[in-house]
């Protein structure tokens, strides 16, 4: 059998994990393979739910979206919150002053990731809609070039900018950028892991294999940030200075799910739909298969892989 990953750069754990050979050889025991596709991050639940892919990695948004959309869809792990991985950035001498001050506004932002959650759930708090109160729209650049973004904020084209990772170290540099608030703000902004329902429940000491093999590859993050910095910087573009400083400010731990992230996400469920982001309401814990946890808990407890 052939394991089918998904893999795209905004997901360090997933990037790290197909270009070190961990999960290779913790699967050939298993007289398994492992093939390495590239996704879109926002696709991912669509591409688990057709059979593309059996595994993968994203922020918040796309395990709802893909459940909302019908795709049967498995969480499998979660990493420990992020609390500098992103931020809604706004001109420093700009009118925008509190979230309530972004209606009517556009705002730059991935459209379908983690981003959306968290400017989803800043304006409903807020009394405002993601829906009709601002303007999404995606940025216009690669998210790693953020030079765009931040002349349009300078120049009061657009109300906000959501960043991360590497473009927000970048960012951050710029005295014309301020921070209105930062995902922690928000939410916990975890990253999410999660598989097809059909793999996870024929092969769950797989997905055990896979989730095990995560954590190794950020063990590796976490001991070598300068190497990480510059394997991101060669494949994703950006400085490797400011990959450093993103990279250093992640966990690189991961969580079994738990019922605190079950409410986090059907809390966002609940948001989006009110909102008429996703078509109608969703019950986040039939994505939850907790007969898989135990196992994934057992495999993230075991001795550190030596790499």
């Amino acid at each position: 059998m052939t394991v089918k990953i998904g893999v795209h750069g905004a997901n360090p754990s997933l990037y790290h994990l197909s270009r070190l050979g961990i999960l290779e050889g913790a699967l050939e025991p298993h007289g398994e393979t492992v093939e390495w596709l590239p996704v879109q991050g926002t696709r991912v639940g669509e591409l688990l739910g057709d059979g593309t892919i059996d595994f993968g990695g994203t922020g918040s948004t796309p395990p709802i979206t893909g459940q909302a959309a019908g795709h049967d869809i498995v969480y499998t792990a979660v990493s420990a919150p992020r609390p500098e991985h992103g931020a809604l950035l706004v001109a420093a001498d700009g009118p925008v002053r509190s979230v309530a001050d972004l209606r009517g506004g556009t705002v730059v932002l991935s459209i379908g990731s983690w981003q959306t959650h968290f400017v989803a759930k800043a304006l409903h708090s807020a009394g405002l809609s993601y829906g009709t109160d601002i303007i999404a729209e995606r940025p216009a650049t690669a998210p790693v070039s953020s030079g765009d973004s931040a002349r349009r904020l300078r120049d009061g084209e657009i109300a906000a900018w959501v960043a991360q990772g590497a473009e927000l170290s970048a960012a951050l540099r710029d005295p014309a950028v301020r921070v209105l608030l930062k995902a922690s703000d928000v939410i916990t902004d975890r990253s999410v892991f999660f598989a097809g329902r059909r793999f996870a429940e024929t092969s769950p000491h797989l997905v055990a294999v896979i989730v095990r093999a995560l954590q190794d590859a950020d063990d590796w993050a976490d001991a070598n940030i300068p190497a990480s910095a510059a394997l991101h910087a060669e494949g994703q573009g950006g400085s490797v200075e400011d990959w450093h400083r993103a990279l250093a400010d992640l966990p690189w731990r991961l969580e079994p799910v738990g019922d605190a992230f079950i409410a986090e996400q059907q809390e966002a469920a609940d948001i989006f739909a009110a909102h008429g982001y996703i078509p109608t309401p969703i019950t986040v814990a039939d994505a939850r298969l907790t007969s898989l946890e135990p196992l994934v808990a057992n495999a993230l407890a075991e001795p550190r892989a030596t790499v």
